[in-house]
């Protein structure tokens, strides 16, 4: 299988080929580094590959799009961008949604890559929609701690700087207009009425993340406790080998913390239903590097591949 990445120097490329080392079913298309950016040496490799991984800015996986000869019908795109997950015929690459995710991965040649926080965010919300839990009008506030490794190059240098600001080693909730990238995805999948309320943070620490959807039990369709919402999880992820619902009470094993870098270096993700009778928290924990993007587009390759989904992943 011929695997070309465009954009492979950048931190979602640089996961992608690491996960591929080893394997011995997949041949990497290696542009000149001299010629990354030259629209026809990228249109050689595109159209050459089985598969293309766009890890690039948003207008240049749009540019990189339209490369694609008008009779090829064998590459996919898989793209790491946010160009074009709400794109008309594009498959969104969360399988773990419902079985139409995961058919139209299976069969499409155009697939757009979850952003991270989405990932998290969709993963908590997404099954209290489809399970009737809540209302599509639902007043949806979720909140994010992330570790840098998301801020691109320019911001991983700046955190990563011998002369590091001050105000780099303290958590820095950011996105403050409630314009983030995200948000226009997390309503578009999850069908919500109005986007919801977001506040996400970024703090000194390399990767991992924690997204937490606060829910009132009497606003719900109907009232629930913490154990029993968490049973309804487990039930709408069951034989799903990439999520873990964990058993009721397990954040005990950590005090009754929860670390949003438990899950560094991994492929999948944990789902924590904690609370009480009137007040319910539906947390997920993924490695933003992961589950929220490289092991994600890969997973998404092996499913449209015909592999085995976890075939190169770090999964438990």
């Amino acid at each position: 299988m011929k695997v070309y990445i465009d954009g492979s120097e950048g931190t979602t490329g640089l996961r992608i080929n690491e996960r591929f080392t080893g394997r011995d079913d997949i041949e990497i298309l290696k542009i000149n580094p001299e010629l990354r950016k030259d629209p026809e040496e990228r249109r050689k490799f595109i159209n050459a590959s089985d598969v293309t991984f766009l890890c690039l800015p948003d207008a240049a996986s749009i540019e990189a799009v339209t490369l694609i000869d008008k009779n090829n019908d064998h590459t996919v795109i898989i793209d790491a961008s946010t160009a074009h997950r709400t794109a008309e015929g594009w498959a969104y690459g969360l399988p773990e949604l419902g079985k139409n995710f995961l058919e139209n991965i299976k069969t499409s040649n155009r697939i757009a890559n979850p952003g991270c926080y989405a990932t998290g965010f969709l993963l908590d919300v997404y099954p209290m929609i489809a399970m009737d839990l809540i209302g599509k009008d639902y007043p949806v506030c979720v909140n994010a701690l992330s570790g840098y490794s998301g801020a691109g190059k320019k911001g991983i240098a700046m955190y990563e700087a011998e002369d590091k600001r001050e105000d780099l080693y303290s958590p820095r909730m950011y996105a403050l207009s409630q314009n983030h990238k995200h948000l226009k995805e997390m309503q578009a999948v999850s069908g919500l009425d109005r986007a919801p309320l977001f506040v996400p943070v970024v703090d000194d620490y390399y990767c991992g993340m924690i997204v937490t959807f606060p829910v009132y039990a009497d606003l719900m369709k109907k009232k629930m406790t913490p154990a029993e919402v968490r049973e309804s999880f487990a039930g709408y992820f069951e034989g799903q080998e990439f999520i873990h619902v964990m058993p009721y009470g397990s954040e005990e094993e950590y005090s009754s913390f929860l670390a949003a870098n438990m899950m560094a270096g991994r492929d999948d993700a944990l789902i924590y239903v904690t609370g009480n009778d009137d007040r319910i928290l539906i947390s997920t924990v993924i490695d933003n590097l992961g589950k929220g993007a490289s092991g994600a587009a890969i997973e998404c390759m092996n499913i449209r591949m015909g592999l085995p989904a976890a075939t190169g992943l770090n999964i438990k």
